[in-house]
């Protein structure tokens, strides 16, 4: 294989426009942060630029990955952040009760309150969309804005603080030099990757993705595989909501993971996943996510005005989805990074000298419509 031949190979894989993106955020930064890639030991711990996008960036990560599986089924989430908010008002809200806020069997029995409540939303979600055949964006958006009244309700309206130091670990501690929090995506996303890639689970979602119906038919359950990309995926937001509410010692049922569905749809769209079901890629969403989060941080790096950072983010993610279109690419950088018209891998079938076209075509018998 020679180097052209490699190099578009590489300019056509999925993931290389979203890590080139990530790549020039990562460096846009530096003019303006010169110690911007240091990384430094304060403490026993390991602190930096780099470090603190992942440790930000771990709650997206978490809900951008069981998105990425909700939206292969052809599905739509967009209650994860009202889930967000119940897990956390629901947790801190059970540890300000106890005496001994710092007590192992409580902080247990909170988490796994709070994890309750986001499999329940998750099952509800699943059950409306597989079982009643409700739309998912109709389904998703019932506790997407009931959910935040039911989180309000759990803390009354108020912000709750805790002091706990058991759980803060989930989200503001450190484990073996880094945030623990890393440790857990990194988890989560390991065991995605085997269930998804080395069973046929995988195959399952994508498959009812590309055709649901077509797939009861040849025997796959696709109201079950539907049922649990959507537990899956509030279990994920429900993780999340922990870590965000262990990393501030609080409880806002009014602004925790407020939007956090919009970038994470962002995020699973980044790295390559058609929001039409089908195929899907856990390493490119995760890439999305660290993007999303990048560009974020990139922004206050550089002093972009508070009131202008959503149409900086939105004119960022357009350049991404852009580069990702071949179409795009064939006609703005011809045939270095796009398909070539005609040439094999534009629509998937090799060019046709222009004499066998005519001969074909000269062969080919003539139709008549009565």
């Amino acid at each position: 294989m020679t180097t052209t031949p490699r190099w578009r190979a590489l300019t056509h894989h999925n993931l290389f426009w979203p890590v080139v993106v990530l790549v020039v955020l990562l460096l846009v930064n530096v003019p303006f942060t010169p110690d911007f890639f240091s990384i430094r030991m304060t403490n026993g711990h390991l602190h930096g630029s780099l470090v603190s996008i992942v440790l930000f960036g771990s709650p997206l990560i978490l809900v951008a990955v069981g998105m990425t599986l909700v939206i292969a089924t052809g599905g739509i989430d967009l209650s994860v952040g009202a889930v967000v908010a119940i897990t956390g008002a629901l947790t801190c809200s059970y540890i300000s009760d106890q005496s001994d806020q710092s007590a192992l069997s409580g902080v247990f029995f909170a988490i796994g309150i709070g994890l309750l409540a986001a499999v329940v939303c998750g099952l509800w979600n699943g059950f409306l969309v597989a079982r009643m055949g409700i739309q998912p964006i109709i389904a998703t958006l019932i506790i997407m804005v009931a959910g935040r009244g039911v989180a309000q309700l759990v803390t009354d309206g108020q912000i709750i603080t805790i002091n706990s130091e058991p759980y803060k670990l989930i989200g503001g501690g450190y484990w073996l030099t880094l945030p623990f929090s890393i440790f857990v995506v990194a988890a989560v996303v390991a065991v995605t990757v085997v269930l998804t890639r080395k069973t046929a689970l995988g195959l399952l979602v994508e498959s009812v993705g590309g055709n649901a119906e077509a797939s009861r038919l040849v025997g796959i359950r696709s109201r079950r595989i539907k049922i649990m990309v959507y537990v899956f995926c509030a279990l994920c937001a429900g993780i999340a909501g922990l870590m965000i509410s262990s990393n501030t010692s609080a409880a806002d049922g009014n602004n925790a993971g407020l939007w956090i569905e919009l970038d994470a749809i962002l995020a699973v769209v980044i790295g390559g996943t058609s929001l039409l079901g089908g195929r899907f890629s856990i390493g490119g969403t995760v890439i999305g996510a660290l993007v999303i989060q990048t560009l974020t941080t990139t922004i206050y790096t550089i002093g972009v005005p508070t009131q202008t950072n959503l149409v900086f983010k939105a004119a960022v993610v357009i350049v991404v989805c852009l580069l990702q279109s071949p179409k795009f690419r064939a006609k703005a950088f011809g045939g270095r990074f796009g398909n070539k018209p005609g040439a094999k891998g534009g629509t998937g079938q090799p060019a046709v000298a222009p004499a066998q076209t005519a001969k074909t075509t000269e062969a080919a018998p003539k139709m008549e419509v009565s």
